[in-house]
């Protein structure tokens, strides 16, 4: 299948900047991330976004794209070129080839040098309490792994590998195709060995010559302290298998913080709703006051208003970076009763008694101008 436009597949124009070609594969990753998505073929949609990215995001990369276009993605242009997963190496002989047909064209190139396995990324969900004090799980993650029976051979046994019949073990080809400049010659990957240089006579049963298998590789996980929804951390080389010798990719796990039914979280900050009663507020008291540390006791002054708030220091999230620990401020509210016994009835109406006895009276004046008064 024909490679589409990288600036059609992330939806921008070919003078979009730097933070345009970010958000708009953000916004594309997030839509066709194979673990999230129910798109159709999300998987393939996911890679042809990363490819694109790759490119674009990266100034020399975007500068020969936008020159050559995806015959520059077949490689890197000298040691400055392109590099990385997913593309192969790049030949001068192939540019001189395609607009001159000739050139000096090199006789090896790049497919079997070592490459590192792809990332993978998981979600992990934590309650609030874990995100405040870490912990340590063991989950699975499945990747792709060296295969258990050939160990990576990809055949059922080192006499069972042979030099390439096509390419000879270099693992180019070359390539004619009739274009504008006539008949021209270009070196590409070897369709028979996929650019290995290596046949199999008798690939792995289980693998089916591909030297990895897929498994579920039991991983431990340490929760930092503080941690909050959204942010990740990085597990070198417990990504897919690399290939020709590569190191393997990095796992990367993104947390979910379930929400408290208690207390809410803002920056390093905790915050607790508490309520008082009327008497409570009035005469002041001292009431016991839940943190994620345990049960505190706090002093509340005569006359506190509804809305108050009072800063319990030290008792917040610890920072993630400086480990220093927030604050935790406690919102207090009165609370007005709904129903009342008869005692208590008997209280708020000596209480309301007292009130009106206390009240200023108003001088016959003052009442004069009241029948006046708008309302």
């Amino acid at each position: 299948m024909e490679k589409r436009d990288y600036y059609e597949v992330l939806g921008i124009s070919k003078t979009a900047s730097d933070d345009e070609i970010k958000k708009a594969y953000r916004r594309l990753a997030k839509k066709y991330h194979p673990d999230v998505s129910t798109e159709t073929n999300a998987e393939a949609k996911f890679k042809e976004v990363q490819e694109a990215y790759d490119v674009l995001s990266d100034q020399t990369k975007r500068s020969q794209y936008d020159q050559f276009g995806h015959q520059a993605t077949n490689g890197g242009f000298g040691a400055g070129g392109f590099g990385g997963a997913g593309f192969e190496g790049f030949d001068f002989g192939d540019i001189f080839s395609a607009f001159f047909g000739g050139g000096q064209r090199s006789t090896s190139r790049a497919t079997n040098r070592p490459r590192k396995g792809s990332d993978i990324q998981r979600r992990m969900s934590i309650t609030f309490e874990e995100s405040i004090f870490g912990k340590t799980e063991k989950i699975k993650v499945p990747v792709y792994d060296e295969c258990h029976v050939c160990h990576g051979l990809g055949a059922e046994s080192k006499k069972d590998i042979k030099v390439c019949s096509q390419c000879g073990g270099s693992g180019t080809v070359i390539m004619e195709q009739q274009t504008l400049f006539g008949r021209t010659q270009t070196r590409g990957t070897c369709p028979t060995c996929k650019g290995t240089g290596k046949e199999f006579i008798k690939a792995c049963s289980n693998c089916n010559g591909e030297g990895v298998e897929r498994v579920n590789k039991e991983v431990e996980i340490r929760v930092p302290k503080g941690i909050e929804t959204g942010q990740q951390i990085r597990l070198e080389g417990f990504g897919n298998k690399g290939a020709n010798g590569g190191p393997n990719g990095d796992l990367y796990i993104v947390f979910e913080v379930k929400p408290s039914d208690k207390f809410i979280r803002e920056g390093d900050d905790i915050i607790v709703n508490v309520p008082l009663t009327f008497a409570q507020a009035a005469l002041g008291t001292e009431i016991k006051v839940d943190t994620v540390y345990g049960q505190v006791m706090l002093k509340i002054p005569p006359g506190t208003q509804s809305e108050s708030k009072f800063r319990l220091k030290g008792k917040g999230a610890p920072n993630i970076r400086t480990k220093q620990l927030g604050d935790q401020h406690v919102i207090v509210t009165v609370v007005t009763p709904q129903k009342l016994n008869n005692q208590q009835r008997k209280v708020f109406e000596d209480l309301l008694r007292v009130e009106d006895e206390a009240a200023p009276q108003k001088n016959w004046w003052d009442r004069f101008k009241s029948n006046f008064t708008r309302q």
